[in-house]
């Protein structure tokens, strides 16, 4: 890839974001992705995602190309026998299309790839457990051109990777964690039959688990650690934000962030704060980067990426290995102290706005542009495109929105936002 390099020469790393329909892409690419992955009609580990079909994927590729945005297709699963059969001419299909590379984990699906597209990069998915200079150096020889490390590194194992091999580097910085080894569970083949590893995952760590005696029947006890409840394998997200300077140091070439089933009030809110956090860095002066554990972003940058949820946040083994805080054993997800109330279809002084949670006149709400700021707003009027005033609106209406003061510089595909009350408890601390 070729990476970019800021004002003071440093290297910046690409910033790879999800999209699990062409609403997240869209949205993505607003917030300033420069590249995203996504999963076609087969072989993607999110057989649950929107995904796209090979026309959606051409109209993808072209939007995004548009725009100077590279795309990705996940062909990711572990692959079983059957699995096979039709896996050629997919691989056609996708190389038909000028998709900007591969994910793959399965070692089958890879050399068939290299075969079947011989120029199409291929990049290696964190399912295949990256975790040493050694396997780096394997899966290159392999035709590998670039290996999403796994994600149970520290960052000091992360820099030796990188300085012993010559290849493109990628590491998770934001999203999901499974509680299994990079991914690679079982749990949901046990429990529900749907085998993760092909894309069926159940998310069965996020069930909250109970004890029944079977000498008694119906009545269920509780499972609990510490009486800290009883989400006994729900770790919390991770989020790297705090340490994206020294990542940024390592030379790693890309930083992605997890999410394609998750909405576009994430997907936007956490692309809009990485990539305002990369643009913050990259004006940096170049002494500063002499000793990059130093350097500290804004407290804006910490408390907006708070506001995105959705689990509470960890740092994982960057800094050392996890511990029980990594988990959240309360409750599924942490409280969600921001929601999204509407997106913006076309920009005026009272833009035509979709609704998407309940809005009444009167409600103060916050429009996101790009970087880290917010305008705060009171809406004052919603006009419904017959010319009928609206005392309320309900999710899918489009109308157009009047605030004071008025939204004079919000963009197609932005978001507008509304805080929730805050609970007594809500888990979102950024660790790290």
């Amino acid at each position: 890839m070729d990476k970019k390099k800021s004002g003071n020469g440093r290297q910046m790393p690409e910033l790879l974001a999800p999209a699990g329909n062409f609403e997240k892409l869209v949205t993505a690419i607003h917030y300033g992705a420069d590249a995203i992955y996504l999963g076609g009609s087969r072989y993607g580990l999110r057989a649950k995602a929107g995904n796209f079909s090979a026309e959606q994927l051409a109209e993808a590729v072209a939007y995004a190309h548009a725009r100077g945005v590279k795309l990705y297709v996940t062909v990711n699963i572990f692959a079983h026998q059957e699995d096979l059969s039709g896996l050629v001419g997919y691989l056609h299909t996708l190389g038909g299309l000028a998709v900007d590379g591969l994910i793959i984990a399965d070692p089958g699906i890879l050399a068939i790839a290299r075969q079947v597209l011989p120029a199409m990069p291929l990049h290696l998915s964190t399912q295949a457990n990256v975790t040493n200079h050694a396997a780096a150096a394997f899966w290159f020889a392999q035709g590998v051109g670039r290996l999403n490390l796994a994600r149970e590194l520290s960052l000091a194992e992360i820099t030796a990777i990188r300085r012993q091999t010559a290849g493109e580097l990628e590491v998770f910085v934001h999203g999901a964690l499974c509680i299994a080894y990079s991914g690679r569970c079982l749990l949901s083949t046990y429990l529900t039959a749907r085998d993760a590893n092909r894309g069926k995952c159940a998310h069965p760590c996020r069930f909250r688990y109970a004890i029944q005696e079977e000498k008694r029947p119906g009545q269920y006890f509780p499972v609990e650690e510490d009486e800290r409840g009883s989400y006994i394998f729900n770790a919390r997200d991770l989020c790297l934000l705090n340490s994206l300077p020294q990542l940024v140091a390592t030379g790693v070439e890309s930083l992605k962030i997890e999410g394609r089933m998750k909405s576009i009030f994430y997907v936007g809110g956490v692309v809009r704060v990485y990539r305002a956090a990369l643009d913050y860095l990259a004006a940096l002066p170049a002494e500063v980067w002499r000793e990059p554990a130093a350097i500290t972003l804004p407290n804006e940058f910490a408390e907006e990426i708070a506001r995105t949820g959705t689990r509470g946040m960890s740092d994982n083994f960057l800094h050392g290995p996890p511990t029980a805080a990594e988990m959240l054993y309360e409750s599924s997800r942490a409280a969600q102290t921001f929601e999204p109330v509407a997106v913006i279809r076309a920009a005026a002084s009272a833009p035509l706005v979709e609704i998407r949670n309940t809005l009444r006149v009167g409600e103060k709400v916050e429009y996101m542009p790009p970087g880290v700021a917010v305008e705060r707003l009171t809406v004052v009027g919603m006009v419904d495109p017959e010319g009928a005033q609206l005392a309320r609106a309900n999710p899918g209406t489009c109308l157009y929105l009047q605030t004071e003061p008025p939204l004079v510089g919000g963009e197609v595909h932005g978001i507008l936002r509304r805080s929730r009350p805050l609970p007594a408890t809500d888990g979102g601390v950024i660790a790290g």
